[in-house]
């Protein structure tokens, strides 16, 4: 397994490269957007790669790059047109202090 640690300044354009790249270049089924945690499994379900993004959830503005990067990452997945899918728990109040 990979992993990628990202702070509160990072490239929206860049990471949504990054990401589509792990999507489109492994066997993978699932991303699992949960807070901070992004995390790429395979179809064995086996953890490929994990993005965690250490981030402050009370800025808004951050919490709206991730939006930006999550729909971006949901537009390429529906754009694949196979099994690849997501589950969505980017903003949840257990995220914040």
């Amino acid at each position: 397994m990979k992993e990628l640690t990202l702070g509160s300044d990072f490239n929206i354009d860049e990471v949504t490269d990054k990401i589509n790249s792990i999507m489109s270049r492994w066997s993978v089924q699932l991303i699992d957007i949960n807070g901070p945690d992004w995390a790429i499994y395979d179809y064995e379900m086996n953890l490929k790669f994990l993005i965690h993004f250490n981030v402050d959830f009370n800025n808004l503005a951050v919490r709206i790059k991730l939006e930006d990067l999550k729909l971006n990452v949901i537009h390429h997945i529906e754009s694949l047109k196979d099994e690849t899918t997501y589950r969505d728990n980017l903003v949840s109040a257990v995220f914040f202090d």
